[in-house]
């Protein structure tokens, strides 16, 4: 299957540069160092699909030119992930559909609680026109393309990684079963996350997300979800195994089958 993979956003919860803060990477002036909330559009021959709609969807959307999003794939509903959803309003209206949304049933429970107005039965005029689909772990199809669901556990929730053709992306994980991680075997770009150098409660840190790639060993090995912490890009990259680099925003990556 021909992919084409462009990354959304790198950076974690906060974003990069953080508010207010006055550290090194958050005042660089290195672009590779701005990082907005992690998320991916991936293009097939016959779908666009976008991973997560966190709070820079609007602007992701606009600064990559995005005419068509088919679906939504959500990993979990940590706000950094859904909190743009209301701006699939844009989309309603061009293509004149309802935006699919894909995720676990305690994920799709949050986005109806947090966008009540685009459930309610008398629907305010121009809310968001929304069709939720709840998955479990197996794959199902959009539109002719099979999506296969990773589960992981990020601190003590389940997240849902996906696998599309070659590609595999995984964010916001701490523990994978090896099950789970066979599913990424073979792709030939994975793309996952590294929080920063130190370790953490709820995230591979860099030297976990790196033996993880070198386990799985992909064409493309990129990090993503990445914090001010880690240091800055092009330093960090210098350090990395052949074959691994820390993912930036606006990357694009093209596999061919």
């Amino acid at each position: 299957m021909k992919l084409k993979i462009t990354i959304l956003g790198t950076g974690t919860s906060q974003g990069v540069p953080v508010i207010a803060c006055e550290c090194p990477v958050c005042q660089s002036n290195d672009s590779y160092d701005k990082r907005l909330r992690s998320a991916v559009l991936i293009e097939t021959p016959g779908n666009n699909f976008v991973i997560d709609a966190g709070p820079d969807f609007r602007q992701q959307m606009l600064r990559e030119h995005v005419k068509r999003v088919d679906a939504i794939l959500i990993t979990h509903d940590h706000k950094d992930h859904i909190a743009g959803i209301d701006d699939v309003r844009a989309f309603n209206w061009i293509l004149k559909l309802p935006m699919k949304i894909y995720g676990r049933s305690q994920a799709l429970k949050t986005i109806e609680k947090d966008f009540s107005y685009a459930f309610q039965k008398n629907k305010y005029p121009g809310v968001p026109e929304i069709n939720l689909h709840p998955i479990k772990n197996k794959p199902f199809t959009i539109n002719g393309d099979l999506i296969i669901p990773i589960y992981a556990i990020h601190g003590k929730m389940t997240v849902t990684g996906f696998r599309i053709g070659d590609f595999s992306y995984l964010t916001d994980a701490s523990v994978i079963d090896p099950k789970e991680m066979d599913k990424m075997k073979g792709s030939k770009c994975i793309i996952i996350n590294g929080l920063r150098k130190e370790s953490h409660h709820s995230h591979f840190n860099l030297d976990q997300a790196v033996e993880l790639l070198q386990m799985l060993n992909p064409e493309y090995g990129y990090i993503t979800h990445i914090s001010h912490q880690m240091g800055f890009h092009r330093e960090i990259n210098k350090t990395l195994p052949k074959g691994i680099a820390l993912a930036h925003d606006g990357l694009e990556i093209n596999l061919d089958k």
